[in-house]
């Protein structure tokens, strides 16, 4: 006859969903979410149906169930899945969003939660609540809230741990990214049908040797919502590449990406920004915005604009996209030193 495992220990199981041992045992204490079972009366032994009402526990605090509410779901849970349905809160339903993204005030204490919740569940490799986070997130808040708020601020506490652990947590960072990425792209996916083919696009490109594309794809997603035309180039565009990219499209506008000094590329700013095309007599050239903290400390030249983040970025880009789709030049707004 087969010996019944054990289960696990309770440190086990807090390095497996990626929460502190002191939280399971205060779950256990408050709410009756602990081990069904003990050993030797004292030691706390996991076993898998323990360990499916903690998972369920953990993905309804992450999603901002306060913690006695998302007990009794959990508890539910395991007596009849059917019962989850009935004990949990019912998502609020999705706003509609406005032409341009404003920024939805939030608490200070819930938009922490919500940075929180987004981090736990990337720490557990939980990919389903990452999806109904950031879903909901970008739902209630709109896009521009929800990246400055919520995911950049995540991505960069995940970073910082990854940083002071001795390369630990690099999966956590790699999962948390890619879902992050994911939810941006499903951002503004309807608008992009409904975008004038004759309208030139928007161009979108990490300088050289420059790795970070997430706030450029912020900005894509941003661009999708009001229907603006963008070529994504992504990281480390060759100087070669993105010159012919300029001649070839004749863009109402270029982003060049810039995560830090050492990678922001002044020589193509400069060159990007002095490219024309076009017939001669009547010849164009494009606005290029110096994005990112690569660029802080420089004064733009002639033809360039440096946007103080995601909000200005989408105004600056929507009033080009609209000036070079009447064929008028727009009016210069002020230059940022």
């Amino acid at each position: 006859m087969t010996e019944p495992t054990p289960g696990l220990t309770s440190g086990a199981v807090a390095r497996r969903l990626g929460v502190a041992p002191t939280t399971l045992r205060s779950w256990d204490r408050r709410y009756g979410i602990g081990p069904a079972s003990r050993e030797s009366g004292r030691h706390r032994r996991w076993t898998p149906g323990d360990i499916a009402v903690l998972q369920e526990m953990c993905r309804l605090t992450a999603s901002g169930v306060p913690p006695a509410e998302a007990a009794r779901a959990a508890r539910a849970a395991s007596a009849s899945p059917a019962a989850v349905e009935e004990a949990a809160p019912a998502p609020p339903p999705p706003q509609q969003r406005p032409t341009l993204p404003e920024k939805r005030p939030a608490p200070p204490d819930e938009v922490r939660q919500e940075r929180r919740g987004l981090g736990r569940a990337a720490v557990r490799l939980d990919s389903a609540a990452m999806d109904e986070l950031l879903d909901s997130v970008i739902a209630r808040r709109g896009l521009v809230a929800a990246w400055e708020d919520v995911m950049a601020p995540a991505l960069h506490a995940v970073g910082r741990q990854w940083d002071t652990s001795e390369d630990r947590y690099v999966e956590v960072e790699h999962l948390l990214s890619w879902h992050v990425s994911t939810a941006l792209r499903r951002v503004g996916a309807p608008g992009r049908a409904a975008r004038a083919a004759s309208a030139p696009p928007v161009l979108l490109a990490c300088v050289p040797n420059e790795q970070h594309t997430l706030p450029l794809e912020a900005l894509a997603a941003g661009l999708a919502e009001l229907a603006l035309p963008t070529l994504m180039f992504g990281a480390a565009v060759p100087p070669e590449a993105l010159d012919q990219a300029v001649r070839r499209t004749g863009p109402a506008a270029v982003v060049l990406w810039a995560q830090a000094r050492s990678t922001a590329h002044h020589p193509l700013a400069r060159h990007v920004a002095e490219t024309s095309w076009g017939v001669k007599g009547a010849r164009s050239r494009t606005t290029v915005l110096l994005a990112g903290p690569g660029w802080a400390g420089q004064t733009p030249g002639p033809g360039m604009l440096r946007p103080g983040g995601l909000r200005e970025a989408l105004a600056l880009l929507r009033g080009l996209c609209e000036a070079a789709r009447g064929g008028e030049p727009p009016a210069s707004p002020a230059l940022r030193s």
